[in-house]
C-alpha cells in the first residue's frame, strides 16, 4: 500500500503543477531533492513572483525511521518504527480576489519490533481561504468536494465537510481560518472499510483538486483590486500564519520528526501584516468574509 500510494502522489505532483503553471502563464516551480538524515526525503517544488502566484508549494515527503518519544506519547505506544509519505500544497495567490488554498493527502504504518504494520491510516483533506467572497466560488469547491465523496458513501461529505470546520478554526481568534472544505484522519479498516477503499476515496479527492481550484483561479485572477484590498489581503494572510503555527498538526509532526525546515514553512506567505486590533468597516466586503468565518456556513 505504501509503495502504491507513494507512486500516485508522484504522479499527483505533477498535473498539479502543469495546470498551475498553466494557469499562472509565468512562473514555473523550481525542484528541491532533499534527503532526511534519520530516513527518507522529499521532493519539494516551489513557485514564486508569478504573474498569479505570488507563493506557492506542492510538496511531497516519504519519510521513516524511529517513532520520535514526541509522537510515541501522541499514540500511547512503546518504541515503533514508521513510515509516512504525503503530498502537502499552499498557493498563495497576488490578486486578493483569488482564494489561498491547501490540500493534503498523506498514509502512515506503524511497525513492530519484527517489521510487520500495526497500525496503517489515511488522512487528508482541501480548503479554501478567501480573501474575499464570492459564494458561487465557494459553492463550486465544495460541491466538487461532495461529488467526489458521494461516490464512495453518502456520509463522507457532511462527516468530513464539519471536520474541517472544526480542525481549520483559530480558537485564538473564535473564527475559522476559511471557508472549509474536507479533512478527514486516522481513516483505517474497520467499519467494513478496506484499506483498499480508502486508498480509491483518497485518491479521488486528490484527483478532484484542480477541479475545485483551478476553474475559480480563471474566472477571478483578472480582477481588478486595490492598494486597500491588498492590505486586507496581508492582514488576513496574518491569520493564515497563525493557525499553521499554533494548531497545525502537519507543521508539528514535522518539526518533532526532524523535517526539512524549508519545506515545512514553505506554506507561509511571502508578504504578511499584524495591524493592531484592527476590524473591518461595518457592511464593508472585508466584513462580510469576517461574519461568514464566524459561524460555519453550509454551501451545499
Amino acid at each position: 500500500m505504501k509503495d502504491q500510494f507513494y507512486n500516485y502522489i508522484l504522479n499527483l505532483q505533477d498535473t498539479i503543477c502543469a495546470a498551475l503553471e498553466k494557469s499562472d502563464g509565468t512562473a514555473t516551480f523550481r525542484e528541491d531533492l532533499w534527503e532526511r538524515p534519520e530516513g527518507g526525503g522529499g521532493r519539494t517544488r516551489v513557485i514564486e513572483n508569478g504573474a498569479v502566484i505570488e507563493k506557492g508549494g506542492v510538496n511531497i515527503s516519504a519519510v521513516h525511521g524511529t517513532l520520535p518519544e514526541a509522537m510515541r506519547q501522541l499514540f500511547n505506544v512503546g518504541e515503533a518504527d514508521f513510515f509516512a509519505c504525503g503530498l502537502s500544497l499552499v498557493i498563495h495567490p497576488k490578486n486578493p480576489m483569488v482564494p489561498t488554498v491547501h490540500a493534503n493527502w498523506r498514509y502512515f504504518e506503524m511497525y513492530d519490533g519484527e517489521g510487520n504494520v500495526i497500525q496503517q491510516w489515511f488522512g487528508g483533506g482541501q480548503d479554501l481561504t478567501p480573501y474575499y467572497l464570492f459564494e458561487e466560488d465557494a459553492i463550486h469547491f465544495h460541491q466538487t468536494c461532495k461529488t467526489a465523496c458521494d461516490k464512495h458513501d453518502a456520509s463522507f461529505y457532511p462527516k468530513f465537510k464539519k471536520q474541517c470546520d472544526q480542525y481549520f478554526w483559530n480558537a485564538h481568534r473564535n473564527e475559522a481560518r476559511g471557508i472549509g472544505g474536507l479533512f478527514f484522519d486516522y481513516c483505517k479498516a474497520e467499519n467494513g472499510k478496506t484499506m483498499e477503499d480508502w486508498y480509491n476515496f483518497v485518491t479521488e479527492v486528490g484527483n478532484s483538486f484542480t477541479e475545485a481550484y483551478i476553474p475559480i483561479v480563471e474566472k477571478r485572477k483578472a480582477l481588478p483590486y486595490s492598494e486597500a484590498q491588498r492590505n486586507w489581503q496581508e492582514i488576513r494572510r496574518g491569520r493564515y500564519v497563525e493557525f499553521n503555527l499554533v494548531h497545525d498538526k502537519g507543521t508539528l509532526f514535522g518539526l518533532k520528526t526532524n523535517g526539512r525546515i524549508e519545506s515545512i514553512l514553505m506554506s507561509l506567505p511571502p508578504h504578511v501584516q499584524w495591524v493592531y486590533d484592527h476590524h473591518p468597516e461595518a457592511g464593508s466586503e472585508e466584513d462580510k468574509l469576517v461574519g461568514v468565518l464566524r459561524i460555519p456556513v453550509e454551501w451545499i
